[in-house]
């Protein structure tokens, strides 16, 4: 290459004067700089792909983290419509599960329109007359929870809901020494299934509100606060003594050392109640004892009142029980097996 520049004499020395001759120790000027240059610009740009590469890792473990999360999500939707379908209890882990809307949350008023549909009357015919009662709609073809003292020797089950649409029930299961029953409806679809809280987590002084039909008043509502947790409540398991009744039309029941609305007779159970001050009246037994979030932590099972009172002082007092909710959850299976204790 410098052999043929200097044959070509395209460059000049730039410190060669005009009329002299060219010093042939000078080195020659060189034909183009394209190489050193390229070299420069080649290394930044062999450099750019390895700059791009550097923040792949942490995007893709944020693609990773996201498709990780949707499917969570994904899971979580897919658990709660299990959970909600027709055949499927409703429950909640916990008391915080919110059934009543945002607008109306920890009011009685947003309970009772939240949870009231859910909450049915029930009449019982029997050798021994008829008796009123309440229920809980568990599943949205009829599945209902009540008090077995609410059907015991039931001939025939009447239940209107709250809409006031009528059904046939039959007594599916009973379990004498919870005094739990398990009803279904026939024929029945769509219906609105409360919410199963969880009545582990329940203290003293929380707010509660009760629906039932007492006296055959349906969908009544009272509130109150959970008075105390753990109660021994005694019931008779006769189920002739359940159909006789006691004081007032109240189930007769122990609690204390004492007896209340009448005699339990010899052959008793005793089951761990929540106690409230929310006023429950004969026909409550069986309906549900609620949550300010909407769930249902109990079912209302026995209630004093003083026998031989007067039209002034009848009613409640003040003095109810109600079975945790996790004792009727647990003993869903043995009832829908058709347990006839």
């Amino acid at each position: 290459m410098t052999e043929s520049f200097r044959h070509s004499g395209e460059y000049e020395n730039p410190y060669q004067h005009a009329s002299s001759p060219v010093n042939p120790e000078w080195p020659p000027p060189p034909a183009h700089q394209p190489s050193a240059p390229t070299a420069l610009l080649t290394e930044p740009v062999a450099q750019q792909p390895r700059s791009r590469r550097r923040p792949r890792g942490p995007v893709a473990l944020l693609t990773a983290v996201a498709i990780v999360a949707a499917a969570i999500g994904g899971g979580t939707a897919y658990g709660i419509q299990e959970l909600t379908g027709n055949d499927t209890v409703a429950t909640a882990s916990s008391t915080s599960a919110n059934v009543v809307p945002s607008s109306q949350k920890g009011t009685v008023s947003g309970v009772a329109k939240a949870v009231s549909p859910s909450i049915v009357e029930i009449n019982a015919q029997s050798n021994a007359g008829s008796s009123t009662g309440s229920g809980v709609i568990i599943t949205g073809d009829g599945e209902i929870i009540t008090n077995k003292h609410v059907v015991s020797g039931a001939s025939q089950v009447k239940v209107t809901t709250s809409d006031g649409k009528e059904y046939t029930a039959e007594v599916v299961g009973t379990d004498s020494s919870k005094d739990l029953a398990l009803i279904k409806l026939q024929d029945a679809s769509g219906l609105t299934a409360a919410t199963l809280g969880n009545s582990d987590g329940v203290q003293v002084g929380d707010q509660v509100v009760a629906i039932g039909s007492p006296e055959g008043l349906t969908g009544t509502v009272t509130s109150g606060i959970v008075s105390a947790l753990d109660r021994d409540v005694t019931v008779s398991t006769d189920e002739g003594q359940q159909q006789g009744g006691g004081g007032n039309g109240q189930w007769p029941f122990e609690f204390g050392g004492q007896q209340f609305n009448g005699d339990t007779g010899s052959s008793t159970t005793t089951y761990k109640a929540l106690q409230t001050d929310a006023s429950l009246n004969p026909g409550n037994s069986g309906g549900a004892l609620i949550d300010m979030n909407g769930n249902i932590i109990g079912i209302n099972s026995a209630m004093y009142s003083a026998s031989g009172s007067s039209s002034s002082d009848a009613g409640s007092v003040g003095l109810g029980f109600a079975i945790p909710i996790n004792t009727v959850k647990a003993d869903l299976a043995k009832l829908r097996g058709g347990s006839q204790s």
